[in-house]
């Protein structure tokens, strides 16, 4: 595992189970060239279980035969993309011989077959023993690893994720969340973002994530973090992770009301004002009957000041409930600040210290 992640840095990733698993999740950047179909790859599962191994494997080999065409030109396109945009010194080692790397779910014979049609063209082939359920359980015992995390919590508005933008330029050692999650954490989180992962999809992505910062650093790094509840969207954070969060310092980022309301006015009035009252519905039984209505008349007449004044009191409610709910009280130092500026802030966390 650790040989083929190293690898993984240098030359192209190829998953080779079906569509559909390739869909739910993968190794994080991992290109599909499915050896079976979904239709194919239940034929198969169907006759060993009713039928017979040998039954399953004659199934298997009609279906690789037909494959075996068109499976090396797939694959070269893949290379060749990967080439053009990663110019590795793998790819420049060994008179350029194309290397790849190939993995099914259980390192059987589907990444067997592909390897040894590709071995045939020449090419460097690594297959990843055990597939991706070793990858699995790997990216989840990243999760059990200590790290000093920085948690970068404030109220709504407060541009929290430009600020940790600003602290990678500083330097600092960052992951996004919300980036990992294609979600902004908020019932309008979902605006402007692509369709989130799988939740298995995600754990994928950040797994990957702390192995790449903790390679780099391996004497436990300070990574600076936004706050976040336990679920973004429709995704959570791992329960062992979420909870070192919890138990991490965490820099209140202190913003006047309305300067936050300014910020999220300019950042979420691009949007149809459809779409954000389909958003204010969302919570309606938490906001309240009449704060919905007033807010979805405010969205209705394009007053988004006064409608997102009513949004971010309810936010400032619920994040303030939270963090007086937990247990023990988080370890607490207070950024105070006069506006939203993403380049001062991240100047006063950079020197401030518990």
């Amino acid at each position: 595992m650790d040989h083929f992640l190293s690898l993984s840095q240098e030359l192209p990733v190829i998953d080779v189970r079906s569509p559909g698993e390739y869909h739910h999740a993968h190794w994080p950047g991992a290109f599909n060239v499915p050896l079976f179909t979904d239709e194919q790859r239940a034929i198969i599962g169907t006759a060993y279980k009713k039928q017979s191994r040998r039954a399953a494997v004659n199934h298997g080999l009609k279906f690789f035969s037909e494959r075996m065409k068109t499976i090396p030109g797939e694959i070269e396109n893949v290379i060749s993309g990967w080439k053009q945009k990663n110019e590795s010194s793998a790819f420049r080692a060994r008179d350029n011989k194309p290397g790849i790397l190939i993995y099914c779910w259980r390192g059987g014979m589907r990444s067997g077959a592909v390897a040894w049609l590709m071995s045939l063209y020449g090419d460097r082939i690594y297959t990843l023993n055990g597939g991706y359920k070793v990858f699995r359980r790997w990216a989840l015992a990243q999760f059990e690893k200590k790290y000093s995390l920085k948690v970068l919590g404030g109220y709504t508005g407060s541009g929290k994720t430009e600020i940790l933008k600003e602290l990678e330029k500083n330097g600092k050692t960052i992951i996004d969340l919300e980036g990992l999650a294609n979600h902004k954490g908020s019932a309008f989180g979902s605006l402007g973002e692509q369709p989130q992962p799988s939740h298995e999809m995600f754990e994928n992505r950040l797994a990957l994530q702390l192995w790449e910062v903790s390679k780099h650093n391996k004497d436990n790094p300070e990574i600076w973090i936004e706050d976040e509840s336990a679920h973004i969207g429709t995704v959570g954070i791992p329960k062992v992770f979420w909870q070192r969060m919890r138990d991490s310092p965490l820099y209140f980022i202190d913003i006047p009301f309305c300067e936050r309301v300014d910020h999220i006015e300019k950042t979420y009035s691009i949007f149809d004002k459809e779409k954000l009252i389909d958003c204010t519905l969302k919570i309606q039984k938490r906001l309240g009957g009449l704060n919905t209505k007033n807010a979805i008349q405010f969205f209705s007449e394009n007053n988004f000041r006064e409608a997102f004044s009513i949004l971010i009191e309810y936010y400032d409610k619920m994040y303030s409930k939270s963090l007086n709910n937990r247990q023990p009280l988080p370890l607490l130092k207070k950024i105070n600040c006069d506006k939203v500026n993403c380049t001062d802030t991240a100047k006063k966390l950079s020197l401030s210290t518990f």
